[in-house]
Order: structure tokens, then C-alpha cells, then sequence
């Protein structure tokens, strides 16, 4: 955790094994696999030579999968890995591998399928005991260094592997092999076809879980999944169902009020370990902000609340002062822990929030975030109050302010000046770890944040941050064949993409080509579909496998449709193709969009709530078509107000093409009909069609509204 990394100087004179301080993760980028470069446990990235030497001493693998900003993977390599009789048990039975899962989620998606086929649950940190050939034969989740509470330790629990190795060989090979037969028949059949209405029974299975006091779907701990929120609203569009826009809503409010909220710094901390979104596990990931971005804007589109547009304001704001390189992309996480303890740097005493509050203020905020003299955050092993301070409200500021004699521009005036005394604070504090690796796919989705909030909120600062993402991607993460690579941190980049680094960066780039019209990011989107079509793509059952094709270091080629935390890639590519298959007025796109869901029917049909993205792109497909083109000059004051109208509405279906007054050759490639679609007497002129059918091009932006309105 306070390792000091060497130079690259000094790290060019160290031995291959990394000399008698480090071990070989010392020349990994990784900031995860960084972090236990100075263990004493013999540790190897992943890799041939790890497994050939597996091989060579017929020793079985131990594998250790987590990330930087993983709490109980801290915890475990605090009491196991840096403990030398730990290490000792470790080196002398097995070969340990270590793997960052956010850089090989291929890894991590293989062997925690097999965690939760075993134990009914998963999660980090993940520990399997494999065989040289990559098959694992024990597979578990966090150990504690000796047994406790009915949890074995690992001094007990590797001696006894070891000794199952040695003297039992055919069980452990036999459990191996039925394993590894398990993932190869987990991949769907693709015989099947979505059930007609699907997303019906989607909304039903939210509703019934829905928390009527709390918001959100279930009880703890609670994950914000926004896809879900996000086919809610589309669901209330379609249908007119105004409970499921009544929950989108009791959701986002909720959420922003509670302590899994950043009261004072903004941004989302990763989920609720409670059901009141009080009490979170203090990471910040990167993909949460943006997919909370996205919910929020499209909140603030539906409803025009005022409310939502500040929430998305204020989830960039924190990703732009705290999550953006110098160079314009965007890092990977923040740490739950700073000084050994989770939550340490959002926390406050009574008396340290009022002196920083300010005199006037201190007092009034400490009853509205509910500030306890004696604390109202518990350490988490002894329920003991810590007389530490987590900051929540129990109603938005605006309805607090009449309790308090209070205008709610007042309030809200003396909160902010209070909030930025809290900031100013706050960021003496030593602060958590910060992962920042760039990883393509969580970039991605960030670019399809920031330029829906470009678009949306009309803010230029907002699309220029997400083409300056996308400028950099494009620079730094791609061969010169055109593939994507998955990782770029201090200067260097690597690792071979996954379908979701494709899937997420062609949302971003479909957003960026709706927010600015460059016709270089729809040709972009384009040229990396159809690499994705063509590496990832099953032709004989349909969908997109998780991995390239021709990649050979893992055991399987698994194929994933779940829409969890992060929606999956191929329901994102599933409402790609449906996009640009529209924009572009090619029906092979849609048509590969069908194959996804006849792929993955039988296990959506069943539980289709656990797949709102994919149920976001069925409601695309379902919808009648919306297309509109706008012919004028792009930054005309008659374009900028027809655009400014349509986004000023509702229309989430609806893809927009802009055919600029001069030739862009590029764009008429791409999308031939633009040739005709003229300007009509020199104004901007709207062409909308819908369902194949189209109406009679308008100048006036009214007219062009209410013809869209009225499909």
C-alpha cells in the first residue's frame, strides 16, 4: 500500500525475478499488481512462463485476482501476503500468479464463473488453486491468514491442497476437468427468439422488488445498476406507466441524498452497504460515474427537473477535477481506504465539520447532514461508534429550508460557501489511492457521458472533454491494424481488448457523433463495429464472445449477456448496431442485433430484469424508426436553434444526422441519401422520417418538434 516503486532507471538494473526486494510484478504497470511488488510471496503476472514453470516443478498454480481500489484485498494482503510464514506456505506448494482484474476481466469473468457455480456467491478477492494447464480445481473469494469464525485460513488451507496434491492427485484433476466441462457448456445454445412483450415482464420483475421508502430494487447491499433506471424511463415513454417513472424518480433523489453520495467532493461512492444509500463502500469507480451521468441527464430530459441537470453537473465536475489525466482521459478509480482505514477521508468529528463549516454555519449544517456529537459511523467489525461523521440528508436542501427560516436560494448560497470551506479542508487530508490506468472501455463510457451532456445541457466545455478522451484513445490504445489495446498507464500501453472496450467505445463515439457531428467519430464508429463484427462475432450460434478470436493463453471462450453493475458488452452492442444500423441505413447491423437476442433467449426470456440494457435496445427495436436529418451550416444560428429544439424534448429513439452545406465526401460514403438532403432556401431544414416514412422537410424548428413529438 506505501510501497515506493523504483524508477524505470533502477528498475532496468533489477534481475528478472525482481531481485531480493521485489518480486516480478515490479515491472508490471498495473497500479494493482504494483501494489505487491515488495511481497514476499514469489509473485508472476499472468502468463506462459508462470504456468511452463508450474509445469517444470509440478506444482499447482495459486491464483489471487483484485484490483487496486479493492478493500478486503488490501485487507488480505495486509495479514497474508505480506506475512512471511504466509508467503513461505505459499512459494513452497505453488506457483502464485497475480491479476488485476480491471486489466483482464477475461481472466476474472472464466474463474468467478466457476466461484459462483460452486459457491453460490462471488467476489473480490478471488482465490483459485489451478492445475498447470489452467484448470481449477478449489476456487474461493477472501482468506484470512489463520481460520477464524468457521472461516478456514490459509496456513490450514493450502498445507491441506498441498497435501491433496501430492497424495490425491485424481480427485483434484477429475474435480478440474468437471469444472472446466461446466464453463464450456455455460455459453447459450443461440436457439431461441425473445418472448413478444419481454420488456413487460422486466417492469413487472422491478416493480415487485422495488423499496417503496428507500428506492432502488432489493435490499442490501445496494448497487445503483442505472440501466435500470434508465429503461424505466424509457419503458414510461413507451408505455405512459407512470409508476415506472414515480421509482426512476424516488431512486435518483434518494440515491443523491444519502452518504453513498459525496456531500462535499461529488461523485458516487460504489454502493449502499444499507438499504437507505446511507452507509457506502467508499470506492469511486470511473464506470459508475458515467452511467450515473447518463441516468441523471435522461432524468433531467424527461421531467426538465432542474434537479437532475445539477446532479450530472455536478458527477462531471468531480470526474474532470479528480478523474481526468493531464492529457484528457480518464483514470480508473479511488481508493475506499486512505491511512489503513476505509471511509477515513470522507468522514468528520462534530466539532471538526462545524469549525470548518464556518461560525455562522456550522451549527445549522451539522443538524441537516446529521452530525451526532458522538458519531454516526460504526466501525464495521465491532458496530462501535467511531465518533466520526458520515454526511447525509434525509430531504433535498429546498425542502429543508423552511424548517430552518430559510429562502432555498439562501440555504442553498450558504451551503455551497460551506461546502467549498468542507473541500478546501478535506483535501489537506492524506487522500486514498488513486488507480489511474486508462482503460478503454470505462474511457468509453465516459466519452458517451460527457457528450450527452455536451448535447443535453448545451455546454461546448462538456463535448470538448469528450472528444479530447476519445483523441487520446484513438492515439495511444490502438495497433496499427486498427485493433484497440486494453491498458495505457506511464507512458505505455498493452493488452489485447475485450468485447467491451470495442462495444463501450462506439457508444461513446455514437454520443460524441449526436453531440458534434464530426463525421470522423461516425466513420470511427463504424470502422471498430465492424473489426468487433469480425473478431468477436459467433457465426455459427450468433453474439459477440468476450475474447478476440485467435487468443490462446485461457481455457475458455465464454459469451456474456448479464447486465450487472456494468451493462454487458453485448447488450450495449446489441443497441449499437440498432443505432448505427439507422444512422447509417444499413439493416445487417440490425439484423446481427436480432441474432443477439435469439442467442441469448432462453436465459433472458426467464429473468429478463437481470438484462435491462438489453431491454433499453428490444424497446429500440420495437419502437418504430425515428430518423432526422439536419441540412445547414453546423454552427448556423438557424441550426444551432433546430438542434437546440429537438434536444429540448424526449425522444430517446430518435437517431440525428446533420448534413453540413459543404460537400463532406467522408459522411456521403458513409451515408448516401445525405447527397439530396439539401438546405431549402438557404435556412437549416429539418427532414424527419419515421417508421420508412417521411414527412415534408420543414425550416421551422416547432414544426420539425411536433412531427417527432407526434410519432
Amino acid at each position: 500500500m506505501g510501497l515506493k516503486i523504483p524508477s524505470q532507471a533502477e528498475i532496468q538494473k533489477l534481475p528478472p525475478d525482481g531481485g531480493s526486494h521485489y518480486n516480478r510484478l515490479v515491472f508490471e504497470k498495473s497500479p494493482y499488481l504494483l501494489q505487491h511488488a515488495a511481497n514476499p510471496v514469489d509473485w508472476h503476472p499472468w502468463g506462459e512462463e508462470a504456468f511452463e514453470l508450474a509445469r517444470d516443478q509440478d506444482k499447482p498454480v495459486f491464483l489471487s485476482i483484485g484490483y487496486a481500489t479493492c478493500h478486503w484485498c488490501h485487507v488480505m494482503e495486509k495479514e497474508s501476503f505480506e506475512d512471511p510464514d504466509t508467503a513461505e506456505t505459499i512459494n513452497r506448494h505453488f506457483i502464485p500468479i497475480k491479476v488485476d482484474r480491471e486489466e483482464r476481466p477475461d481472466i476474472d469473468q472464466i474463474y468467478m464463473a466457476v466461484c459462483q457455480a460452486v459457491i453460490g456467491s462471488g467476489g473480490w478477492p478471488l482465490t483459485v488453486l489451478l492445475t498447470a494447464d489452467k484448470k481449477p480445481f478449489f476456487v474461493g473469494t477472501y482468506f484470512p491468514r489463520e481460520s477464524r469464525f468457521g472461516r478456514t485460513g490459509l496456513l490450514e488451507l493450502l498445507p491441506k491442497a498441498a497435501d491433496l496434491w501430492a497424495n490425491k492427485r485424481e480427485e483434484l484433476l477429475n474435480s478440474a476437468e468437471a469444472l472446466t466441462e461446466h464453463l464450456r457448456d455455460s455459453n447459450p445454445t443461440g436457439q431461441g427468439r425473445l418472448e413478444a412483450g419481454l420488456f413487460h415482464k422486466a417492469y413487472r420483475q422491478l416493480e415487485s422488488r422495488f423499496d417503496e421508502l428507500h428506492g432502488g430494487f432489493g435490499s442490501a447491499p445496494k448497487f445503483p445498476t442505472p440501466h435500470n433506471l434508465v429503461f424505466l424511463l424509457r419503458y414510461w415513454k413507451l408505455t405512459g406507466e407512470g409508476r415506472a417513472l414515480e421509482m426512476v424518480e424516488k431512486t435518483l433523489t434518494k440515491m443523491r441524498l444519502g452518504g453513498m453520495y459525496d456531500q462535499v467532493g461529488f461523485g458516487f461512492h460504489r454502493y449502499s452497504t444499507d438499504p437507505a444509500w446511507r452507509l457506502p463502500h467508499f470506492e469511486k469507480m470511473l464506470y459508475d460515474q458515467a452511467l450515473l451521468a447518463l441516468a441523471y441527464l435522461e432524468a433531467y430530459q424527461a421531467t426538465s427537473n432542474e434537479r437532475y441537470a445539477d446532479i450530472a453537473h455536478e458527477i462531471l465536475e468531480y470526474v474532470q477535477r479528480d478523474m481526468t489525466a493531464p492529457e484528457g482521459s480518464f483514470y480508473s478509480a479511488e481508493d475506499a481506504d486512505s491511512e489503513g482505514e476505509e471511509g477515513l477521508f470522507y468522514l468528520w468529528s462534530a466539532d471538526e465539520f462545524r469549525q470548518a463549516a464556518g461560525e455562522e454555519s456550522g451549527d445549522l449544517f451539522a443538524d441537516i447532514f446529521n452530525i451526532q456529537e458522538q458519531g454516526n459511523f460504526a466501525e464495521e467489525s465491532t458496530q462501535q461508534m467511531t465518533g466520526l461523521n458520515l454526511l447525509y440528508l434525509e430531504k433535498p436542501l429546498p425542502e429543508l429550508a423552511a424548517g430552518v427560516k430559510l429562502a432555498p436560494g439562501e440555504l442553498a448560497a450558504r451551503w455551497e460557501a460551506s461546502r467549498q470551506d468542507l473541500f478546501a479542508v478535506r483535501e489537506q487530508r492524506i487522500h486514498p489511492l488513486k488507480d489511474d490506468k486508462i482503460l478503454t472501455d470505462w474511457n468509453g463510457l465516459m466519452i458517451a457521458a460527457f457528450a450527452r451532456a455536451g448535447a443535453v445541457l448545451e455546454k461546448d466545455v462538456y463535448l470538448q472533454a469528450a472528444a479530447q478522451a476519445f483523441d487520446f484513445i484513438w492515439d495511444h490504445l490502438r495497433r496499427e491494424n486498427g485493433r484497440l489495446l486494453k491498458r495505457y498507464r506511464a507512458g505505455s500501453s498493452g493488452l489485447a481488448a475485450h468485447l467491451d472496450d470495442y462495444a463501450f467505445l462506439v457508444w461513446g463515439l455514437l454520443e460524441l457523433y449526436q453531440a458534434g457531428f464530426d463525421s470522423e467519430h461516425l466513420r470511427s464508429a463504424k470502422e471498430l463495429t465492424d473489426i468487433m463484427l469480425e473478431d468477436f462475432w459467433d457465426e455459427d450460434k450468433g453474439g459477440f464472445f468476450f475474447t478476440a478470436s485467435g487468443q490462446k493463453d485461457l481455457i475458455h471462450r465464454s459469451k456474456e449477456i448479464y447486465d450487472g453493475a456494468i451493462p454487458s458488452g453485448n447488450s450495449v452492442a446489441f443497441n449499437n448496431l440498432i443505432r448505427l444500423g439507422r444512422l447509417l441505413a444499413n439493416p445487417e447491423y440490425e439484423e446481427k442485433a436480432q441474432r443477439i437476442g435469439e442467442a441469448f433467449a432462453a436465459q433472458v426470456n426467464q429473468l429478463p430484469q437481470g438484462y435491462t440494457e438489453l431491454m433499453i435496445g428490444l424497446l429500440r427495436a420495437s419502437n418504430p424508426s425515428c430518423e432526422v436529418v439536419i441540412s445547414g451550416t453546423p454552427d448556423s444560428t438557424d441550426a444551432r436553434e433546430m438542434l437546440s429544439k429537438l434536444r429540448s424534448g424526449y425522444f430517446p429513439y430518435c437517431v440525428v444526422l446533420l448534413r453540413p452545406d459543404k460537400a463532406d465526401e467522408r459522411l456521403f460514403d458513409l451515408v448516401p441519401q445525405l447527397r439530396q438532403q439539401t438546405a431549402i432556401d438557404g435556412k437549416a431544414t429539418a427532414y424527419v422520417c419515421h417508421d420508412f416514412l417521411c414527412s415534408k422537410p420543414t425550416n421551422d424548428p416547432q414544426t420539425m418538434f411536433e412531427l417527432i413529438a407526434s410519432l
